[in-house]
């Protein structure tokens, strides 16, 4: 754990050539390649990473159902991708029974719900965690409170790396003997949407070419065969 202000001091990001997309890591471990393990530098968040770090639910549905998880599936820490499902359901469970806890409490009508600024702010970093994952965003900003810099990482980029793993080991897994099945995307994709149930939405485009495609190399880097779906 570390404040939100020393974030740069724990996560590092990292440009790849063939990616727009920032790869983050943990700096005191070091970018040791798309490697999982004890010695990988890559980490996730979300659903299934809260519950890993947590002691239990603070409602008691929930409760039972976090229970039930670590029971079911060999105890904490969970790595299986596809648990990131179960762990988001027992948070959409909590919220629920939070949601009426809150409904009850006489504070949600209190009138003190702003704080109005009283001086220009010259820098900003929030961490917060969001059904996606952790999001953090920095600001820094002028005397005339207009931004100057800012560094936003999100939840899928935080998860970047493993979505890129994930996705590899689905295509590895799936491929045997040079037999490619067209139902190889499907299989494929539900490695990607475990991490977050907005690229079911994300990866399909209102266009005329495939909104989402994959490309099957043999072991001398030549193009085998390519699917796709509109």
């Amino acid at each position: 754990m570390f404040r939100p202000g020393e974030y740069l001091d724990h996560i590092s990001e990292r440009v790849e050539p063939w990616s727009y997309t920032k790869f983050t890591y943990l700096k005191e471990v070091g970018w040791k390649g798309f490697i999982d393990g004890p010695d990988s530098g890559i980490y996730r968040v979300a659903p299934l990473a809260r519950l890993n770090v947590s002691e239990g639910m603070a409602t008691p549905l929930a409760q039972a159902e976090y229970e039930k998880m670590y029971s079911t599936l060999g105890g904490k820490p969970l790595h299986n991708t596809l648990a990131f499902h179960w762990a988001r359901l027992i948070e959409v469970l909590y919220a629920a029974e939070r949601l009426q806890e809150l409904a009850m409490d006489k504070s949600i009508t209190d009138t003190n719900v702003r704080n109005i600024p009283t001086a220009t702010p010259t820098e900003g970093i929030g961490v917060v965690e969001a059904p996606r994952g952790t999001l953090i965003h920095h600001y820094k900003s002028d005397e005339k409170g207009l931004l100057t810099e800012v560094n936003l990482i999100v939840a899928t980029v935080n998860n970047a790396a493993a979505i890129c793993m994930s996705v590899d080991k689905a295509a590895k897994n799936l491929i045997r003997n040079g037999e490619v099945s067209d139902s190889l995307l499907n299989m494929v994709e539900m490695a990607f949407r475990a991490y977050d149930p907005c690229f079911a939405c994300a990866t399909h485009l209102i266009a005329d070419d495939n909104s989402l495609g994959i490309n099957v190399y043999n072991a001398k880097g030549d193009i085998i065969k390519t699917l796709g779906r509109k």
